[in-house]
């Protein structure tokens, strides 16, 4: 079972790159195995180290309080490319646990949803807001909280409004991943073959 995102608060980072894809996020000589242990030291590793291995100082993910963050706001078509899973494990382990953006790759942001990871997509214009907000170290602190459908910028005291798929907002908020959603509905699956065996 995942861990639930219920209510989430948290250091968010910018990142505004476009077109960030998958190969980026996590590189092909990270994809070894599947086992998501040390999987964070791959994320975002050449924009995070140099050719030496050594931190970049001047990436955001390397500078306090963005090296503790929860969450990234990223640029346009944000893990596009191939479909790799290893790319939201990575991210995961690495403690964050949401991106905002106004678009995603589409087996990206279906990958963050089946690991408990948020993906939202908002207005050009509130993730102008946030990207300009959070890059200010003492204006950086959001909150995204999917039971009452808020993300909140403690910076500038703004609260807006989300609308989150129903059936999407259930999995992230039960922890649940697609089998276990099914299965959640396991007392139905039942009935339903009863009606349909006992009708043939």
């Amino acid at each position: 079972m995942m861990e639930a995102f219920v209510s989430v608060k948290g250091f968010a980072a910018a990142l505004p790159l476009p077109n960030l894809d998958t190969d980026q996020i996590m590189p092909k000589q990270f994809l070894r195995g599947i086992d998501r242990h040390g999987l964070s030291k791959g994320a975002l590793y050449e924009l995070r180290f140099d050719s030496s291995c050594q931190p970049r100082p001047d990436f955001v993910l390397n500078q306090p309080p963005w090296s503790d963050a929860r969450f990234l706001i990223v640029g346009p078509n944000f893990g596009c490319g191939s479909s790799r899973e290893h790319a939201v494990w990575g991210l995961r382990e690495l403690g964050i646990r949401g991106f905002l953006g106004t678009s995603f790759g589409g087996i990206f942001s279906d990958n963050c949803l089946r690991n408990g990871v948020v993906a939202l997509s908002l207005p050009v214009e509130e993730i102008d807001r946030l990207m300009a907000l959070v890059q200010h170290p003492d204006r950086c602190e959001i909150q995204v909280d999917l039971a009452t459908e808020t993300v909140t910028s403690f910076g500038d005291g703004v609260a807006l409004g989300i609308n989150l798929d129903p059936w999407q907002r259930d999995m992230l908020m039960k922890g649940l991943d697609a089998v276990g959603m099914t299965l959640s509905y396991s007392q139905e699956i039942r009935e339903f073959e009863e009606r349909y065996f006992l009708g043939s």
